[in-house]
């Protein structure tokens, strides 16, 4: 039976909301009008949300009214997102020791969701939200895929790790009639399964190409050297890990469009997003207050690099108030040429935990000097760094065949010069390993602060 992309839009999707009560399809709808929304309304409508928030988490969360009042604040005190700086911050350790007291007991068990992050530790993060919130998040989503060229009800090809297939004949049904989407395996990226995966497309036509900006990467460049040239998607859309400036040109290359950066986290969702100009990425400040922050807690300049500390507007269930999500990333001043009201911010510089450190004290964003080394230095198809003290700095190097003793002697040297007083160890690999998650991590940084 085939379903074409119009009737999924207009007919199967708002025929399957009314009977199954799901929220996205309107909440989308609202979100579509508000973009277009002037930056003051935007605020204030953020602002409205915030005083519920925190009015209501007060009130059923024994965890955070005692949040509150250790810090003499009571609700009526955070009016403005600029209030929020007279509470802590929420690190992912105080996340874990709280555990179950985080979950709001106004939530019944029965409507809760579960999801799991293990992050940059591998430690996990159990995190709770209802249905509600997941619906709300989709719909943000859903959003921001729009802006690539997509259109609803067309189909999707996601390159994902450890992929949740539709697997009950009634998943499969679903899986056909409103979200068809085809997956290659993260974790299998090989020849074959990309010669499989070409000839999956080529039977559903996806206009989407979806997934970890790394493994887009690694799937360009195959499909490169197979010669596959009907590969041809309306948008390609990088999330999950960061997008690095010489794989996004090669991304670009070979699908022959633009690639819209995505920026979001499994804790509160979408945070922000590329639109057509990729002039920057666009908060998403329906539903997340964006706070970027010093190492001393001041607020961060604009454009001025800080730590991303968010509040989720929309999960009471396990309300996240000022959490720091790890990352790195900076407030861009100004307006998109967009049109949209939306704000916007720089492109994420990395984890905090991938941050490689200096003996005078100082930090480098390990995405920067591995943009740089691509960028610099012939032969190095991947590169990883490793930091495991302050005096050893070791460099995974996958090569291709101009990789010489002169690029070799070059690289050393680059790092020397960056890191002084370092002994820098170059180690060949056939491969870097990717994280349980299907994910690479570019630089791993050990030493404590």
């Amino acid at each position: 039976m085939r379903v074409t992309a119009a009737a999924r839009r207009w007919m199967v999707e708002p025929a399957l909301s009314i009977v199954t009560g799901r929220t996205m399809l309107a909440e989308w709808k609202v979100l579509e009008k508000t973009q277009h929304l002037p930056i003051a309304a935007l605020r204030g409508r953020q602002e409205e949300s915030l005083r519920r928030l925190v009015a209501s988490v007060y009130d059923i969360s024994p965890f955070y009214r005692r949040r509150f009042d250790d810090a003499g604040v009571k609700p009526r005190d955070l009016l403005s997102v600029d209030d929020l700086a007279r509470l802590p911050v929420l690190t992912k350790g105080d996340v874990r020791r709280a555990g179950r007291a985080l979950v709001s007991a106004s939530v019944g068990p029965g409507r809760l969701m579960e999801s799991r992050t293990g992050g940059s530790t591998g430690v996990p993060l159990v995190l709770h939200f209802t249905e509600m919130v997941s619906e709300r998040r989709n719909a943000a989503a859903r959003r921001s895929n729009r802006w690539t060229g997509w259109e609803v009800g067309e189909p999707i090809a996601a390159v994902w790790g450890n992929p949740h297939l539709p697997s009950s004949a009634r998943q499969r049904l679903r899986h056909h009639l409103l979200n068809p989407v085809i997956y290659l395996d993260t974790m299998q990226l090989r020849a074959e399964t990309i010669r499989r995966f070409a000839r999956e497309w080529r039977r559903t036509r996806p206009t989407l190409l979806f997934g970890h900006a790394h493994s887009i990467y690694a799937l360009a460049c195959e499909v490169r050297a197979q010669g596959i040239d009907d590969i041809r998607p309306k948008g390609v859309l990088a999330t999950s890990m960061m997008l690095l400036a010489p794989e996004r040109t090669v991304i670009e290359e070979v699908f022959g469009i633009p690639v819209f950066d995505r920026y979001g986290c499994e804790e509160v969702g979408l945070i922000g997003a590329e639109c057509e100009r990729h002039d920057g990425m666009h908060v998403n400040v329906d539903h997340v207050v964006v706070e970027f922050l010093r190492d001393d807690g001041s607020r961060a300049e604009p454009g001025e690099l800080g730590r991303v500390v968010v509040t989720d507007l929309l999960n009471e269930a396990m309300p996240l108030i000022r959490y720091d999500v790890g990352d790195m990333a900076a407030e861009r001043p100004g307006a998109c040429a967009c049109g949209r009201g939306l704000p916007l911010m720089e492109r994420v510089a990395g984890r905090t935990a991938d941050f490689l450190k200096r003996s005078d004290g100082t930090r480098v964003a390990g995405v920067s000097l591995i943009e740089n080394s691509l960028t610099k230095f012939p032969g190095i198809a991947q590169l990883q760094i490793v930091q495991d003290d302050l005096d050893l700095i070791r460099l995974r190097v996958v090569p291709d065949e101009r990789f010489d003793e002169e690029a070799r002697g070059l690289l050393v040297g680059y790092f020397r010069e960056t890191f002084p007083g370092a002994a820098v160890r170059i180690e060949l690999a056939a491969e870097i390993q990717r994280e349980p998650n299907g994910k690479f991590r570019f630089a791993i940084c050990h030493v404590p602060d």
